[in-house]
């Protein structure tokens, strides 16, 4: 059986976008699914991200030293790289993701032979034709401490919007990769207009920071702080699926959160700007959802 094997990367939002895109190549191809869950992360000597997966109800294997293209796995996938530039798809054994677009090339490989896949993939349009699988897979096996339990029972208790403020320079930075100030302020408003007297969950790496940019009182808001680091990002995700509105910021990790959220009638706000030559870019071909709410 031939073997699609991805090489999974970045934070958690990113690792699903890497395993949804591959798991859709793997079976309409009737291939194994096999996840390379070490070289993307061995020489992240800035983020050191961690392969986060174990916490999906996932049941591929994980790649071996071999399929992973071990010893000396950055000059061979380099080469590959290199080489399988100039061959037309269908002769393709390594295919990496050309720009951040949508790349409807990935949706007609068939290939012949073992196929790597590098890229990020961020578009439901990768995989959409086998949503109702991928839903599947990407169950959350919840955390069972009693913080997140009470605040999952909050969560459920009450019409709660979802709210995620990611920073990824410091907040008072004017020129940065971080969602314009005033997005929250309109995003709020909005989320207002539809959905009155709800009650907003705040998730953010920077909590107290993020309280800020939320024009509401605290009677109507909570802040949920007590999962840290990238270890606990998998327990904030699961609470942020059971919420039944959302405000995602120009994150993949939130773009997730209301992606995987079962509430059938939900109301979904994310920042639509892009700038390309800049630094920040998000709001690109694929990425959010038609029915989603761009602001």
């Amino acid at each position: 059986m031939q073997k699609i094997i991805p090489r999974i990367v970045g934070g958690l939002g990113n690792q699903l976008f890497c395993y949804a895109a591959a798991r859709r190549l793997a079976l309409i191809n009737d291939a194994e699914l096999v996840l390379d869950h070490k070289s993307g992360f061995e020489y992240d000597t800035v983020y050191r991200r961690k392969y986060q997966l174990d916490h999906f109800n996932i049941d591929s294997r994980k790649a071996n030293t071999s399929e992973r293209l071990e010893p000396l796995s950055r000059i061979r996938r380099s080469l590959k790289r290199k080489y399988n530039q100039f061959l037309p798809l269908e002769k393709k054994t390594f295919f990496t993701q050309k720009s951040i677009d949508f790349d409807p090339d990935i949706l007609s490989l068939s290939p012949r032979a073992n196929l790597y896949l590098e890229g990020y993939w961020q578009s439901e349009k990768y995989f959409k034709d086998v949503e109702d699988i991928i839903r599947d897979d990407l169950k959350i096996v919840p955390p069972d401490d009693t913080e997140n339990m009470a605040v999952a029972e909050s969560i459920l208790g009450c019409n709660a919007v979802a709210v995620h403020v990611r920073f990824f320079d410091e907040p008072l930075d004017t020129e940065s990769n971080n969602a314009p100030g005033d997005y929250y302020v309109r995003a709020i408003e909005k989320m207002e207009a539809l959905v009155p007297n709800a009650h907003y969950f705040i998730f953010s790496d920077k909590p107290e920071a993020a309280r800020v940019r939320i024009p509401l009182p605290d009677s109507r808001t909570t802040l949920v702080s007590h999962n840290k680091g990238d270890a606990s990002a998998y327990a904030d995700l699961w609470l942020m699926t059971l919420c039944k509105h959302f405000v995602i910021a120009n994150s993949t990790f939130s773009w997730w959160g209301a992606w995987l959220a079962t509430n059938q009638v939900k109301n979904v706000i994310a920042p639509g700007f892009e700038v390309r030559h800049g630094k920040m870019c998000w709001g690109f071909e694929g990425l959010l959802p038609a029915e989603w709410i761009k602001l």
